[in-house]
Order: C-alpha cells, then sequence, then structure tokens
C-alpha cells in the first residue's frame, strides 16, 4: 500500500525565481467523499487518476494510488467530475534535500498560495525556503477536493 506522507504550509513572499519547473494544472473530482478521493488530472500533455484514502489525525499521511493515464482518457473523465474544478499552476522549488511544490490557484481559489513537501516518514527533518509561512496540514479547508466545494474567494 502506498503512504502520502506530506506536510501543507501558506505561502508567504516570493518563490517563482526560485522555481526549477513550473506547469499548469487542471483537476476534478469523481468522488470527494470524506475519507476517499478519486481525482482525474491533466498536468501539461499528461493525465493522471489518483485515489486517496483517509488521512491520519494530524492529516500528515494517507493511503494514495496514482495512474498515468493518456490525456484524451483524462479529458472524458474530467467531464464526469463533480462541480468546481481546480486550475493551479505548480513551480517546483529544491531545498536541502527536498523540493516543495508551491501551488498557485486560479478562478474561485485566486489569492491562494500553498506549497507541500513530500517527506519519507512523518517526523522526517527538513529545511525550510524563507518564503513559507503557517503550517496548515490537516486544515481540511486547504485540501483541494475541499476547495472545489468551499472556494478560498469564498471564505470570510
Amino acid at each position: 500500500m502506498a503512504q502520502e506522507i506530506e506536510r501543507k504550509f501558506l505561502v508567504d513572499g516570493e518563490y517563482k525565481s526560485q522555481a526549477f519547473s513550473h506547469s499548469r494544472i487542471a483537476q476534478g473530482y469523481i468522488c470527494s467523499a470524506r475519507g476517499r478521493t478519486v481525482r482525474v488530472r491533466i498536468r501539461g500533455d499528461k493525465g493522471y487518476l489518483t485515489i486517496k484514502g483517509a488521512a491520519d489525525p494530524q492529516g500528515i499521511s494517507r493511503y494514495e494510488w496514482e495512474k498515468e493515464i493518456p490525456l484524451a482518457e483524462a479529458e472524458e473523465l474530467m467531464k464526469l467530475c463533480e462541480p468546481g474544478l481546480i486550475d493551479k499552476t505548480r513551480y517546483l522549488v529544491r531545498c536541502g534535500n527536498h523540493v516543495f511544490e508551491v501551488d498557485e490557484f486560479y478562478g474561485d481559489n485566486e489569492g491562494l498560495v500553498l506549497a507541500e513537501v513530500e517527506l519519507k516518514a512523518v517526523d522526517e527533518p527538513f529545511e525550510k525556503p524563507g518564503f513559507i509561512g503557517q503550517e496548515v496540514t490537516g486544515d481540511v479547508r486547504y485540501y483541494n477536493a475541499q476547495l472545489t466545494r468551499h472556494p478560498y474567494k469564498s471564505w470570510t
């Protein structure tokens, strides 16, 4: 069973000049029930189907299965998704031994910028780049599936 272990942070500072790569991502959810999601993602010219399980109580670790699928199939599956799509650019920034994925959101989530770092263990130490702000790991409001139902622009 594949475990995804990650920490999530708000971004508070400049990151684009530090990025070694970036790509546009569109994604939707075929199922976004609490404890399990089925996601379709288009990143550049590739498609992906991802299934995620429930997060641990801290929101750091959860089951994740992902498979690359043909772009045409991803485009067809996007038509089956629940309302509310995610549109973002992902920037990859190296810091120490890790790569931070910085997501700049558009549309109904405009203004939100999040950074995630994937780890090999829950207690793995990592160096934080200067643009890292408040940690929001485990705060379900920042889960992409949740952002499709309750977009950042609607928060008060």
